[in-house]
């Protein structure tokens, strides 16, 4: 990869306003605990504080600078391909909640936008998700028929504003985009002036479900709760086994500017291509940021930069007077059984809830999620908790292929990997990093642009997979489920919560 081609920091975190929340250093007592401050934890944080519950949310990088901080922030409740599945797998009313939930997240942030004053760029756009396959066209058809008939105001059309034919697509009209980390930050400070608190720089690293909760985090504090969120977009806590049901993904993007009048005018997905989604954002003067994701693949896996290449390939090629800026990359979880899981953490759980399993569409789902667990905090009713209770038995037995598949790709990569030849020290070049075996040890290894190389033990801290070297991004990665850590060990993203073990090499 080029200097030019090399990774950097999200348009979002570029350019919003750095907030700084002190760590804790201190016990504490609340009502809940939010583990978490991205989209789900810190929309539940700000409706519990609104519900009259004091409430601590604990960050352990920063607010809104994780997965939230590097979305393509599309508020929409339709969601590629899902609602042909949904009324196969969950019947109509299935469909018809999901719809309903995503629906009023959507219109739930339009109020709070208006009602907060805040400035995140919010606009009402159209949603497509589109073929160039005419193969694929009867799919698009069933899945305009089935969104309809969960109540979207969707339809089938042949014709969008992207500068290329499609064979079909499904649109629905009046959904939003906006500014995710200025609309979080507003809603962060909202929080902080009803009372909320809120700890950065503080890791969770301990549960204990007694009467209070409590939890021991990295900084020596103990925090006692009546009820505690787990809002970490990967539970950090291995009890209701939930790792199990979710495989993550990593997907690329690239951004830049281009002329106004080139503005596609919408908000597009194709589950083509690797999977292609563009939209654009307001600039100043006359031209829009283009923003196209796309290129997933498990973390650990493949090639990241050249993804990066091919991906921006398509971009330049499709938008030639783009003038890319930004390359950075996301993750997700996908639910082996299609729908998010969003209540209590385990079959036992009283006073324990979890938000995770968003495939993508973390925007409406995070904001759906911080209603619905409201809701059962506060002892309210919810039409949809049955929905996503991630204690459901019944929609995961019913795809229990999709299971029996993520398992078997958990279990190549935990006996493969340990396989694999490992290379000699000597041949890394600087920035790059390798997985080597010394004195009967696995250590991911990486030599700095200066020559020096920097040892650490190989083995993820979650469940003890061999982490694997991304050289796009600089960075150890766990494909079993997810974990990622710099070339230091610190941990980057969750689920583990320990560092790699330094090592001497």
């Amino acid at each position: 990869m080029s200097e030019k081609q090399q990774v950097s920091s999200s348009y979002w975190l570029d350019t919003a306003p750095d907030g700084h929340h002190p760590a804790l250093t201190e016990d504490l007592d609340v009502d809940v605990a939010v583990i978490g401050a991205g989209i789900a934890g810190l929309s539940t944080a700000w409706e519990l504080t609104r519900a009259g519950r004091s409430v601590a949310v604990l960050e352990a990088g920063r607010v809104a600078a994780g997965v939230t901080g590097r979305t393509t922030a599309k508020v929409t409740a339709l969601h590629s391909l899902v609602y042909d599945k949904l009324r196969r797998t969950r019947g109509p009313e299935g469909a018809q909640l999901y719809a309903r939930s995503q629906s009023e997240a959507l219109d739930h942030a339009a109020a709070i936008v208006e009602e907060l004053g805040i400035d995140c760029e919010w606009e009402t756009r159209s949603a497509y998700t589109y073929a160039r396959d005419a193969g694929r066209v009867e799919e698009l058809r069933a899945e305009a028929r089935a969104a309809a008939e969960a109540g979207l105001p969707a339809s089938f059309v042949t014709e969008t504003g992207l500068p290329f034919p499609v064979a079909g697509a499904v649109r629905v009209t009046g959904q939003a985009q906006f500014h995710p980390r200025k609309y979080l930050l507003a809603l962060a400070a909202d929080l902080a002036g009803h009372g909320g608190r809120i700890y950065e720089d503080t890791t969770v690293l301990g549960m204990d479900e007694g009467e209070p909760c409590r939890l021991s985090t990295t900084t020596g504090a103990t925090v006692r709760a009546r009820d505690v969120v787990v809002a970490t977009h990967y539970p950090i806590f291995d009890r209701a086994l939930l790792f199990a049901r979710l495989s993550p993904r990593r997907e690329l993007v690239v951004a830049g500017t281009i002329p106004a009048d080139q503005d596609p005018d919408g908000m597009f997905i194709t589950p083509e291509e690797g999977t292609r989604s563009v939209r654009t954002a307001p600039l100043e003067g006359d031209r829009r940021l283009l923003v196209v994701t796309g290129e997933h693949f498990t973390p650990g896996t493949g090639d990241p930069r050249t993804s990066f290449e091919r991906l921006t390939a398509w971009a330049l090629d499709h938008f030639p007077d783009l003038e890319v800026t930004h390359r950075w990359a996301t993750q997700d979880n996908d639910p082996t059984d299609t729908v998010p899981m969003v209540g209590p953490l385990h079959p036992g759980a009283r006073h324990a809830y979890v938000a995770t399993g968003f495939a993508s569409w973390g925007m409406t789902g995070g904001i759906m999620a911080g209603r619905l667990l409201t809701a059962q905090i506060t002892g309210e009713e919810c039409a949809w908790s049955g929905l996503y209770d991630p204690r459901r038995v019944r929609p995961a037995v019913r795809e229990a292929p999709s299971f029996l598949k993520t398992q078997a790709k958990v279990a190549g990569h935990f006996v493969g990997d340990r396989l694999r030849p490992s290379p000699p020290v000597e041949s890394l070049p600087p920035g790059e990093g390798a997985v080597v075996r010394a004195d009967g040890h696995r250590l991911a290894v990486y030599r700095d642009d200066d020559g020096a190389l920097h040892a650490v033990s190989a083995r993820c801290t979650h469940l003890g997979c061999l982490v694997s070297f991304n050289g796009a991004e600089r960075a150890w990665e766990c494909p079993c489920h997810g974990s990622r850590f710099d070339t230091d060990g610190k941990v980057i993203q969750g689920p583990a919560t320990k560092p790699l073990e330094q090592r001497d090499i």
